[in-house]
């Protein structure tokens, strides 16, 4: 039990405690379990969203990436991530904050139909597995380097964790504990940077630093990957379920509107730094005499770099920032599995007492309880066992962020847009071919391409003469751009049929009837 080990096992019992407490306000309401009755405040909106885009992924994730391929590389991951809260707050925030939706595909359900919302929401479960397994890989390293425990056993504890308080205690044991999370992350952020510029000096080796815009220019030194990265997580988080979850959760379409400016900002205030101290992680460990390999070298300097304070805390941000992550994706899939998958609806409109459960006291799951709430907390069990999958057969942190919203943009962007903007252009017909040309494209090339975001696709790889490594990177804008050719196709030619068939079902609905 070293103090590291002490340490963290405080700051995780500490958000436990907050998780289970705060539980009590769901009172057997599914409304309140999943978007957290729809009253977060300003701060507890801002925080909630934060922590949801620092995830390990734009923290562990980015200093691998930073060290082994340029600042471009890793700090894309906060910069995306940041400049999606920016355009969600500057577009969508209020609008979708407006329509009192649940979940995510409720929205696909309204405009295109209940085909579009199931097959929305397949894609948004698969994206999810992908960027829960993404958090529970840097718990993995972290059990295994820490407490000496095997990687699988780490995944599996962390998934655990994560798992018990936000079944028991939806959005709003998420909220809360993510104000501990960004408060830690921040503060450990920004720890580390002070540190090592004072005490060993920020270096950047020649061609690696933010000035070497080759690395956004040149396809040589990543070019492509690394706006790939920005686009896949700028674009394409628009569309995520924990993110909307959070903007339907604001008391307002103002605070929702604030609380994207203001995750924006602390995204990049908190990921920045880890970007810049990666770049003289080589030097500081070679210094030290510390051999690192390419994985979690953020650890290693950790363990044997700065004093067991800062450890403590910057570990904390990271663990935090997983749970953070890890929370809302269960939560947004199980609740997508349950409301628009299985179909088990719930007016959110409607009074308290008739969607509230009879006793709000009785066991977590309770068939007397909200039938709604009730299930989706089952359905959180196969999401973690799904990420745990994903976890253990691909064991890396930044490439599963990026293509978890990668499929997202490909697929559900376009009609998205469409869909809110210009309703009179989106028809069913359009969404559907959109969705099913986008994700299919993405997934072929991502079985075709040797590699995902510079790492070899050890996941689903076909091989073939045709692609190699150089075209890494491309599949990110080839995917949307044919979906947004489709939808604009097929929208062009069905539009006069869909706007027929809803002015026959408003008339029809519109007269009187026997009864």
């Amino acid at each position: 039990m070293t103090p590291i080990v002490i340490g963290l096992i405080g700051i995780v019992a500490v958000m436990l405690g907050v998780g289970f407490y705060v539980s009590r306000k769901v009172k057997g309401d599914s409304v309140n379990y999943i978007v957290a009755g729809r009253g977060l405040i300003l701060p507890l909106a801002a925080a909630t969203l934060m922590a949801q885009s620092l995830d390990s992924n734009a923290t562990l994730g980015n200093t691998d990436l930073v060290a082994s391929a340029g600042f471009w590389a890793g700090a894309a991951l906060p910069v995306g991530l940041a400049t999606c809260l920016f355009l969600t707050g500057l577009f969508f925030a209020k609008p979708m904050n407006r329509m009192n939706l649940v979940t995510l595909p409720d929205f696909y359900r309204r405009k295109y139909g209940r085909v579009v919302e199931v097959l929305s929401s397949g894609v948004m479960l698969l994206a999810y597995a992908f960027l829960l397994a993404g958090n529970l890989v840097a718990g993995g390293y972290l059990f295994q380097i820490f407490l000496g425990f095997d990687y699988t056993i780490g995944v599996v504890a962390i998934a655990a964790i994560i798992f018990s308080y936000t079944v028991a205690g939806g959005l709003f044991s998420v909220a809360y504990t993510d104000v501990i999370q960004a408060g830690i992350a921040l503060v450990g952020s920004l720890a580390l940077i002070v540190y090592v510029a004072t005490n060993y000096g920020i270096t950047v080796p020649s061609g690696m630093g933010p000035t070497a815009f080759g690395q956004l220019t040149n396809p040589a030194q990543g070019a492509y990957i690394n706006w790939a990265s920005i686009i896949a997580l700028g674009l394409g988080d628009i569309v995520a379920i924990d993110f909307m979850e959070r903007v339907f959760a604001a008391d307002d379409p103002e605070t929702a509107q604030k609380a994207c400016f203001i995750g924006s900002a602390g995204t990049l205030i908190i990921g920045i730094p880890f970007s810049v101290v990666a770049l003289s992680m080589p030097s500081i460990l070679s210094s030290i005499g510390v051999q690192s390999g390419s994985e979690a070298m953020l650890y290693t300097l950790l363990q044997t770099g700065v004093p067991t304070w800062l450890a403590i805390l910057v570990l904390g941000g990271i663990v935090a920032a997983s749970f953070s992550t890890g929370d809302g994706a269960i939560l947004g899939t199980s609740a997508v599995l349950a409301r628009n998958v299985v179909g088990i609806r719930v007016d959110e409109n409607a009074p308290d007492d008739e969607h509230e459960a009879a006793d709000a006291d009785d066991d977590l799951v309770d068939t007397d309880a909200d039938k709604l709430l009730t299930t989706t907390r089952i359905m959180a069990v196969p999401v973690t066992v799904l990420g745990v999958f994903f976890a253990l057969q691909v064991a890396q942190t930044g490439m599963l962020l990026l293509l978890a919203f990668d499929v997202m943009l490909a697929a559900l962007l376009v009609p998205f847009v469409f869909g809110l903007f210009k309703p009179d252009f989106a028809t069913r017909q359009a969404a559907l071919a959109s969705i099913l040309a986008g994700s299919l494209t993405r997934l072929v090339l991502f079985a075709l391409v040797p590699t995902t975001y510079a790492i070899p696709n050890s996941l689903l790889y076909i091989q073939n003469p045709w692609f190699t490594p150089a075209f890494d990177g491309l599949p990110t804008f080839i995917a949307p751009a044919l979906a947004l050719v489709t939808y604009v196709g097929v929208a062009a030619v069905t539009e006069d049929a869909e706007v027929e068939r809803t002015s026959r079902a408003r008339t029809t609905a519109a007269e009187p009837t026997d009864d």
